[in-house]
């Protein structure tokens, strides 16, 4: 009985002592077979040559053997571009078949584009060592990984605004009576556009006819005070002679004083009514002549005309100070008015301002008669262009924004009072900045870095190698990103697809590869 317990376990104790033998060279081993038994396997041979950190065989692997694509002599950290191997201070380090020629104004561009407040680089980002290599072309397109050129763009970088139209104050006026009265004549209405110096309405006022017989007896009064010093001969007494000078001189003074109320009244408007005010054409009429010249002063032949046969010598007109459109008028024939009560309002709308709304941040950025906006107001489908003239010294109280001010030139009227809008504050405009899809640009927590394609990528037998570049990026819109420096025109950057090299980027750079690309 025992003996054939025996026999029927030995088998199974054969068993589990082989188990447990390759459980223990499993572990000790790694589970890995001895090269002896698989050097006659191709799968084997691949599998050793593989380099796992940089994802190619270990034998075209240039991070692991440098010896095999040597690097370039270092050019270091450009302070000035904030950018390590620069391209706009060392061209050769662009990846290009023919040499890119950098110009002053690739210089001057970049300059303009750092006076305003960028994202920098971190000069201890190393990332810019780091080269992501593929085992062959064929194996870069199974990626999905997609190339575009840097080109040469225009662009406009802007700042976001919002704004309102106004009226520019300079260019409304308010008309009163010069003299208290009663609204004779009105000959134009509200919404009429009018010119400068055009009559609008007549005010019989009492005190234009009291100002023209002022005028009239202190003409008379001087004609016959100049006659009777006239009349004093070199045998008249000086006592005479004395008093007959007191008397012109005070006639003459009363003659100014006459003259100067028809002045401040607005009456006289041509150069013959100007000339009808000065002594020496006064006393040369007529008492009947100066009178009747005296009773239309200021008033137009066809404005006379439309006056009929009045006999009124009271008529004050209300003139146009400038020209523009009748916005307000308040005033019908038979009222009385006086002069503090606003009768016309009159605005011309040739230019408007236009009143910004900026953020406290943005405000450095705009630089006065030089700055342009580019606007929007509601309604239009139009932009209206300008240049900032004037920026407050104080903060919206409610908003906290700032004010800024720009004048708009306004052709036919076509821009209206109270309309709001938005608007773009333009900061640059580049004829030829260096452009790359945003998608070719990614952070990396202290630089901003894209991938290059290595020139010879086509060549025959060459290592198939992306570049990391540390680039200073300027402005971006909703397609492409500005780079101040970093690459060059011509390179060929990776775009979709990219976050595959970000992430073997990455990998090696959080300490899983071997450590031969540290530095």
């Amino acid at each position: 009985m025992s003996i054939q317990f025996l026999r029927r376990a030995i088998p199974t104790l054969m068993v589990f002592t082989g188990l447990a033998g390759i459980a223990f060279w499993g572990h000790r081993s790694g589970w890995t077979l001895p090269k002896s038994l698989t050097a006659k396997s191709s799968d084997a041979k691949a599998k050793d040559d593989w380099c796992e950190p940089h994802s190619v065989p270990e034998s075209i692997c240039v991070e692991c053997n440098e010896t095999l694509m040597p690097r370039p002599k270092a050019k270091g950290w450009c302070k000035e571009h904030r950018v390590h191997e620069c391209t706009l201070c060392n061209p050769e380090v662009a990846q290009l078949a023919t040499p890119y020629v950098v110009t002053d104004g690739d210089r001057a561009r970049a300059k303009r584009a750092l006076e305003l407040e960028r994202a920098d680089n971190a000069e201890k980002c190393n990332l810019h060592h780091r080269r992501i290599q593929f085992a062959s072309v064929e194996a870069a397109e199974r990626t999905g990984l997609g190339v575009e050129r840097v080109e040469q763009k225009e662009i406009r970088e802007t700042i976001p605004v919002s704004g309102e139209i106004v009226n520019d104050p300079s260019r409304i006026a308010h008309l009163s009576s010069r003299a208290p009265g009663t609204v004779a004549k009105v000959f134009r209405h509200l919404g009429d556009r009018v010119a400068e110096g055009e009559i609008l309405a007549l005010v019989e006022a009492a005190e234009v006819g009291k100002a023209k017989t002022e005028f009239s007896q202190a003409t008379l009064l001087l004609d016959v005070k100049q006659k009777a010093r006239g009349r004093l001969t070199s045998s008249s007494s000086e006592a005479a002679v004395a008093l007959a000078d007191a008397a012109l001189r005070e006639a003459s003074v009363r003659f100014r004083a006459a003259r100067q109320a028809l002045l401040n009244l607005g009456l006289p408007q041509t150069n013959a009514e100007h000339q009808l005010l000065d002594a020496t054409t006064a006393l040369n009429l007529t008492e009947a002549e100066l009178s009747d010249r005296l009773h239309y002063l200021g008033i137009p032949d066809k404005e006379r005309k439309d006056l009929r046969a009045t006999l009124s010598n009271h008529l004050l007109p209300l003139r146009a100070p400038i020209a523009g459109i009748i916005a307000s008028r308040d005033m019908v024939p038979g009222e009385v008015v006086d002069p503090t009560r606003m009768l016309i309002e009159i605005i011309d709308q040739s230019h408007v301002w236009l009143v910004l709304d900026v953020r406290s941040e943005d405000v450095a950025k705009i630089k006065l008669d030089h700055t342009k906006i580019l606007f929007t107001p509601d309604g239009h489908k139009e932009e209206v262009a300008a240049t900032v003239t004037w920026i407050s010294i104080d903060a919206d109280e409610k908003t906290r924004t700032i004010k800024a001010r720009a004048e708009l030139a306004n052709p036919g009227n076509k821009l209206r009072a109270r309309t709001f809008g938005t608007g773009k504050l333009v900061l640059r405009e580049e004829k030829k900045a260096f452009v790359v899809p945003n998608s070719a640009v990614h952070w990396e927590g202290d630089c901003h870095v894209v991938f290059v394609r290595d020139k010879n990528w086509f060549k025959e037998g060459s290592y198939k190698v992306y570049h990391t570049r540390v680039v200073r990026v300027g402005m971006r819109d909703d397609e492409k990103t500005e780079i101040i420096a970093g690459v060059l025109p011509g390179e060929w950057v990776a775009t979709k697809g990219s976050e595959v090299l970000r992430a073997e980027l990455l990998r090696g750079n959080f300490g899983e590869g071997c450590g031969c690309c540290k530095k």
